[in-house]
């Protein structure tokens, strides 16, 4: 199908009785990034997640995962994919690490020590010989994390990990994926919060309805989401505006103006497009004889998630820090 990809998936489709949940979705996952998979709730995240694993079958379209095509039968291939999908479950009265082991009996051969290693990675060492029943959401979380680490896969696809993490387990685990990811794995991450994603990953995958609406890497949507903010005198806002909607791809007329703060006589308009923007409308004002007494550039994922969806983001202000954060 595809070449210099991890994963690729073409025209996939999943409907549960009168439902779609998937609807002809297309995703496109480099070697070597972190991807991050972003919807709204209910736009067919975690249907994605399952059909990757094997968990369900597709209705139509094709998966391709490490360089060959993937049905639910191969379950070998999956000895190089690791998945944490959804909340972990585990045996109660094992401890972190005989549940470890556990699963390791199942999967393929791993190193001597391997176990040892992951429950220091993902900060459970100390408590690796206490009963499951005793952890807490972010521990189960984490030692999930560690049994998708296993097989040490080449492949990783996690489901909300953040999930249950405190913010110091989500700043290490956003360092330990980006890590993953520079060692040459592929971490494909499902999650909710924009502001994590837009801190973690390489390239963003953006789903609606069951299916793609938007794919690039993060720094050309933060550009395509990005607001140019000008400070003015009211008197000159509408000459202002006026100016400003006529420059290529502007739609400043559309974007009103607001006072900057109570009892401030300056006024604000602004423009969608990038820092790059900033001295192209500086300079069309200046031109006009209008001199902005300030300039402000923000980019916006959550500016652009809400347009190719058309949904409020849950949770945006989350974060994922590393190995711990509440999602």
């Amino acid at each position: 199908m595809t070449n210099g990809l991890a994963l690729a998936v073409r025209g996939l489709r999943k409907r549960y009785g009168s439902v779609t949940a998937l609807d002809g979705l297309d995703l496109s996952v480099p070697n070597g990034v972190v991807y991050g998979f972003l919807g709204p709730n209910g736009a067919g995240k975690t249907t994605t997640m399952r059909l990757l694993t094997g968990l369900i079958r597709p209705d139509a379209g094709t998966i391709e995962l490490l360089g060959a095509p993937f049905r639910s039968r191969d379950r070998r291939r999956l000895f190089d994919v690791g998945a944490l999908i959804e909340t972990p479950s585990f045996y109660p009265y094992l401890s972190g690490r005989e549940n470890l082991r556990a699963l390791a009996a199942v999967g393929a051969p791993i190193a001597p020590g391997r176990i040892d290693a992951l429950l220091e990675l993902v900060g459970l060492a100390g408590r690796a010989g206490d009963a499951v029943s005793t952890y807490s959401l972010g521990m189960k979380q984490r030692l999930g994390i560690a049994g998708a680490l296993l097989s040490d896969p080449r492949l990783l696809l996690l489901d909300e990990p953040a999930n249950g993490l405190d913010p110091a387990g989500i700043v290490a685990m956003r360092d330990t994926l980006k890590q993953l990811a520079a060692s040459g794995k592929t971490v494909f991450v499902s999650s909710h919060i924009l502001g994590e994603v837009r801190q973690l990953a390489d390239v963003v995958g953006i789903i609606a309805a069951g299916r793609l609406v938007r794919e690039a890497p993060i720094e050309t949507l933060l550009a395509d989401g990005g607001v140019v903010r000008v400070r003015l005198s009211p008197a000159d806002l509408e000459r202002a505006r006026s100016i400003l909607a006529r420059l290529p791809q502007a739609v400043a007329a559309d974007a009103p103006a607001t006072a900057a703060s109570e009892g401030d006589d300056d006024a604000w308009v602004s423009v969608p497009g990038g820092r790059e923007r900033a001295s192209e409308i500086n300079r069309a004002l200046a031109e006009a004889g209008i001199y902005a007494s300030g300039i402000e550039t923000d980019s916006s994922l959550e500016s652009l998630f809400l347009e190719l969806t058309g949904t409020s983001p849950a949770g945006n202000e989350g974060t994922f820090r590393g190995l711990g954060s509440s999602s």
